[in-house]
């Protein structure tokens, strides 16, 4: 379903919709009442990777997510300048606009942190708080190096071979071991969906273009930054100088988990996330 910018019927004000933000049209997904929760994928870019974050905070919060542009049931632009993580910001906000919410908590993990720092910089009177998961500062020569192979793969394999090595770097093996079908169902909706290689391009590059570190002191919302030992895409390392960029920043790391350490452990991920929540939400 397709709705237009400024109008939701009542049908659609819960459960997953195709939204037109403006620009393009974003699918979206949406649970729960209470104060607004927006949840912002990673690279992968699918927003029911939230699953686990959904059944858990959908219960006192109004969850939302969404599939980035170029990824997912999301509109797919050619066009290499269609992707930036300041792109993918302005979407949030239009996309805040259309749902009427002025005001929400936000989490981010990997790219969809970088996304978050924007937000946090540029609009910080549209957010409550942040939650900054397994993400980076700006592209060190590990990182590079990490996406320009992932790059690599795109162009030389293909987007069937580029997202099963993505699988990889994201899940780690200790989630191919013990959760094997949360792995292969969301490898799964990822090549169904998959970009073309020139959009697959586009989103890589806009990782490693990414650079918002000298504006980090900026941020003013209350923050928690996790980050995992055993992270193979994103160092643990990169949690540490966040935290200590933001002012007043909270910081914990996870001893394992991988890159997806929400979705690995998810349990203690939430009860540490609504920890973070109930004891900051009376000051935002």
């Amino acid at each position: 379903m397709k709705i237009s910018a400024g109008e939701r019927s009542h049908e659609q004000e819960h459960g997953m919709a195709r939204i037109d933000i403006g620009e393009l049209s974003l699918n979206v997904i949406e649970e729960g009442s209470g104060k607004p929760f927006i949840f912002i994928p990673g690279l992968v870019g699918i927003g029911a990777a939230w699953a686990s974050q959904f059944a858990y905070f959908s219960k006192s919060y109004r969850c939302v997510t969404f599939d980035h542009r170029g990824a997912g049931d999301s509109d797919k632009p050619i066009e290499p300048r269609a992707y930036s993580t300041q792109k993918l910001a302005d979407d949030v906000i239009s996309l805040m606009d259309v749902l009427r919410i002025e005001k929400a908590h936000m989490v981010g993990t990997s790219t969809g942190g970088c996304i978050l720092q924007n937000l946090a910089i540029d609009h910080p009177d549209r957010l409550r708080a942040c939650i900054f998961s397994n993400t980076w500062t700006k592209a060190d020569e590990y990182i590079t190096r990490v996406q320009t192979m992932r790059r690599h793969i795109a162009i030389a394999c293909g987007p069937e071979e580029y997202v099963k090595v993505s699988s990889i770097f994201t899940n780690g093996a200790l989630q191919f071991r013990n959760n094997l079908d949360k792995v292969m169902e969301l490898e799964e909706q990822s090549l169904k969906t998959v970009a073309p290689i020139e959009v697959l391009i586009a989103r890589v590059d806009m990782t490693l273009s990414h650079n918002r570190l000298g504006e980090l002191g900026k941020i003013n919302q209350p923050s928690l930054v996790i980050g995992t030992q055993d992270d193979a895409t994103v160092p643990f390392y990169f949690a540490e100088d966040l935290a200590k960029a933001i002012p007043g920043a909270r910081h914990h790391i996870i001893k394992e988990g991988g890159h997806y350490s929400y979705r690995r452990h998810a349990d203690m991920w939430n009860q540490l996330v609504d920890g973070f929540l109930k004891d900051v939400e009376p000051t935002c």
